[in-house]
């Protein structure tokens, strides 16, 4: 590469000078031949940075690597194209090759808009096909039907790369600067349990964070919890009444949710209470310390509640609720009247966000805050404060136009700019019954989230007896087994669907072992280990195999598993970018069926008739 380019800049040089002496047949063709040369100079130049800037261990998008051949391809045939479309995927049947560039069809059409020349999408795509530049990874390309061009990868490169694989392990392509991340999720209201409601975030905010930690950012996770306002006014001094020695003594508050809804029922029902309880509302918010002990009571006791649930699904977060931004709204309101944003509408302070009709209440008319002030001091603290690159919010689908109201108005106030902050709103629809309405217990309650995944701990259980699991494992691996199927059941369920979409909830179909289920990839994983545990080869024999011997992919399967398990970096581009988490889960629902139609037509291990060994 290096030499080709020393050749290329001479070559360039030279066509230079034809140029200026005026020599040139054509100059049309000179400019032709002179933007060919300087893209495949481009081309070159790109691919040898990235190369140099791989340590070579992580592993390479193929995707991208035809992305960047059909990009110079494409630049070189057309040089007067500003951004021509560039469609890279993988091809649908394997007979049609293993990628497809289908960017002709799109050619045509700018070709025909902006220089009204009708050219056919087969002869642009012969004409991409004669300028591709030399790589390491196309063995040869088709044109297809109208003007597909199909890929057909080389298969040393494909071997190379499952050798590199062996000897590396997994390693994501380096994401270049480390940025940092803030994922805000799961958020749930003290004093009131979790439900089903919640367990869409937690389960989505936290594989999202584990997503970016994996791919090399450094990731905030952050629960944004509901533990301040008005109704802890109505909890408070239900607290008085119900244990006046709440001071010294630690109320034996067992359970929150009756705790609310008493006090709940006093506040609706008695006026003399509703009053105490905004009186506690004003000592609270003014930290009055015996007031502050009785807020943080309640807070701890539902905290050790959360952290059950967090506890069972392996949930790491970081609380930083609504009272952690308290202070910094005084300062917030401050700041839109300075720049002229209020406007006072019967007593509350309200502002308009351009391009959106409902306005945000920054303060009430008793001059107390919003949830929209809270919201708006915690983006300005993660994007001045954290220095967030990327800000996440994985909150339900309602609070889309509050959501993206609030970060409109950080961008108003200059608080960042989205060219260079990516904020995110990652929505989710609602959980629902198997009678598709919203998922909810006989009597009509919402389902507590704590329920749910007893009962699910219980139908695992049942699962793994109908199998005979009972009678093979140990009392301690039946119970790892049993959280394994339950938790992971109920995670995977909820992953594997769209998350912008409702899902509807039901045990039988996450604990079936048949198709696209935690189930089916918890056996196709156990299967694998089992082999690699017959055949008996560590991974110090696998890595010295790897770098003394070269990868044969004679077998049609082999060679199908091989360019599947090298998919994994465009999936986990594509994830990073669009945040649907259900595409991962499609992938590893086929590498699992891909490896079992390997397994099934190559055998892996085979027990010798005569010693069984």
């Amino acid at each position: 590469q290096e030499n080709e380019i020393k050749l290329l800049t001479a070559e360039i040089e030279h066509l230079k000078n034809f140029g200026c002496l005026g020599v040139s047949p054509s100059l049309e063709g000179l400019r032709d031949e002179n933007a060919k040369l300087k893209y495949r100079l481009n081309f070159l130049q790109k691919s040898l940075q990235e190369e140099r800037s791989k340590t070579g261990k992580s592993m390479i998008n193929i995707n991208s690597c035809l992305q960047e051949i059909f990009g110079a391809a494409i630049q070189a045939a057309y040089p007067d194209l500003e951004n021509p479309p560039l469609v890279v995927m993988p091809s649908q049947q394997s007979k049609f090759g293993d990628y497809q560039c289908n960017s002709a069809m799109g050619i045509t059409q700018i070709l025909l808009k902006t220089k009204e020349q009708k050219v056919s999408p087969r002869e642009i795509a012969e004409k991409i096909a004669e300028n591709i530049p030399a790589n390491e990874c196309i063995e040869k390309v088709e044109i297809a039907g109208p003007g597909f061009i199909n890929v057909h990868l080389r298969k040393d490169f494909v071997s190379k790369q499952l050798s590199s694989l062996l000897m590396n392990g997994v390693q994501p392509p380096a994401v270049g600067k480390r940025k940092k991340v803030v994922v805000d999720f799961s958020s749930p209201n003290i004093a009131k349990e979790m439900h089903v409601g919640h367990l869409r975030s937690t389960i989505i905010g936290e594989s999202m964070s584990r997503l970016f930690e994996f791919a090399g950012y450094d990731v905030l996770r952050l629960n944004h919890l509901g533990d301040w306002g008005t109704q802890f006014g109505m909890l408070i001094a239900h607290l008085q009444d119900k244990f006046p020695d709440y001071l010294t003594v630690s109320p034996p508050i067992g359970d929150l949710q009756a705790f609310y809804k008493e006090s709940k029922r006093r506040f609706d029902t008695e006026e003399e209470f509703k009053k105490r309880a905004y009186q506690c509302v004003v000592l609270l918010q003014s930290k009055n310390p015996d007031f502050i002990k009785a807020w943080k009571l309640i807070c701890d006791v539902s905290r050790k509640e959360f952290q059950k649930i967090y506890s069972c699904l392996d949930i790491t977060l970081i609380e930083r609720g609504e009272s952690f931004y308290h202070d910094m709204m005084k300062d917030i309101v401050k700041e839109f009247e300075d720049k002229g944003f209020v406007q006072v509408d019967d007593g509350r302070k309200i502002v308009f966000v351009p391009g959106f009709p409902v306005p945000l209440t920054i303060m009430k008319s008793d001059g107390g805050y919003t949830y929209d002030t809270s919201d708006l001091a915690a983006l300005k603290h993660r994007l001045c404060e954290e220095k967030a690159d990327i800000l996440i919010y994985v909150v339900d689908s309602g609070q889309s136009v509050h959501l993206q109201t609030v970060f409109a108005a950080g961008q108003m106030m200059g608080w960042y700019d989205p060219k260079v902050t990516r904020i995110a709103h990652a929505a989710f629809g609602v959980v629902l019954g198997e009678d598709k309405k919203k998922f909810k217990t006989r009597s009509g309650d919402t389902v507590r989230l704590i329920d749910l995944l007893e009962e699910g701990l219980k139908r695992a259980m049942d699962k793994l007896k109908d199998k005979e699991r009972d009678k093979v494992l140990t009392a301690e691996e039946l119970k790892a087994a049993q959280t394994s199927v339950a938790f992971g059941c109920i995670k995977y369920a909820d992953l594997s669907h769209n998350r912008l979409n409702d899902y509807v909830f039901s045990f039988d179909k996450m604990l079936d072992d048949r198709g696209n289920t935690a189930a089916y990839l918890l056996y196709a994983f156990t299967r694998i280990r089992a082999i690699a545990r017959l055949a008996n080869i560590d991974e110090q024999m696998l890595r010295k195999a790897a770098q003394e011997e070269v990868l044969v992919l004679d077998h049609e399967k082999e060679w199908k598993l091989g360019k599947c398990i090298l998919r994994f970096p465009e999936i986990l581009q594509k994830i990073l970018e669009d945040l649907l988490l259900h595409t991962l889960c499609d992938y590893l629902y086929e590498l699992a069926t891909t490896f079992t139609e390997f397994y099934d037509n190559c055998y892996c291990v085979e027990k010798d008739r005569q010693s069984g060994e």
